[in-house]
């Protein structure tokens, strides 16, 4: 069973869900159930996913995004922090959405097992509250390098639990601001 997490109603960006599987623990550990695609239709999550991905980022402070594919090779996204602990974000860019432009963001950790559902038309990204961090999600779509964008991490005015300046990659220093940013995804189509 997977649970969807309190108060998120009133958090979210249209279609963005923050998920909290069941979790059966005992003196060995503890077992859950991360995807089951009955029981995510049932929570109107329709998806076939195509390709799993896994990062590992062994600094606190290692930013990574914010990132989205272009359609045709828009992505839905499923994200969980398997290791340490991440402060995720999305941002919706759908044209003519009322959120457009807004962000939300969620703490994932090992300990807490949240997941968060990222469908198409939403920038997403995270930093690393934790050396050693792990996080894995699964994809809609294969990984386009000609539908690979980014917006600059800085941009829009997210509030990042950061005490210093983050590690970034190349690709995401370079990336064009907000303000320079047009959306190929309108509320409605491209999903």
């Amino acid at each position: 069973m997977v649970n969807i997490h309190p108060g998120v109603e009133q958090q979210n960006p249209g279609g963005v869900l923050v998920l909290e599987p069941r979790r059966f623990s005992d003196e060995r550990g503890y077992f859950e159930e991360i995807w089951n695609r009955t029981r995510f239709r049932d929570l109107g999550i329709d998806v076939d996913f195509v390709q799993d991905n896994c990062s590992m980022s062994a600094t606190p402070g290692t930013l990574r995004g914010l990132h989205f594919q272009a359609p045709p090779h828009a992505q839905d996204k499923l994200v969980r922090c398997t290791q340490g602990a991440i402060f995720d974000v999305v941002v919706d860019i759908r044209r003519g959405s009322p959120t457009y432009g807004s962000w939300m963001g969620v703490e994932l950790t090992q300990g807490n097992g949240r997941q968060i559902f990222v469908p198409k038309g939403f920038l997403h990204g995270f930093v690393t509250l934790e050396p050693d961090t792990l996080v894995q999600y699964k994809c809609s779509d294969g990984y386009a390098p000609d539908c690979d964008r980014s917006v600059r991490w800085d941009s829009l005015g997210i509030h990042w639990p950061l005490e210093t300046a983050p590690v970034l990659s190349t690709k995401d220093a370079q990336a064009m601001p907000w303000s320079d940013f047009d959306s190929p995804f309108v509320l409605g189509e491209n999903a």
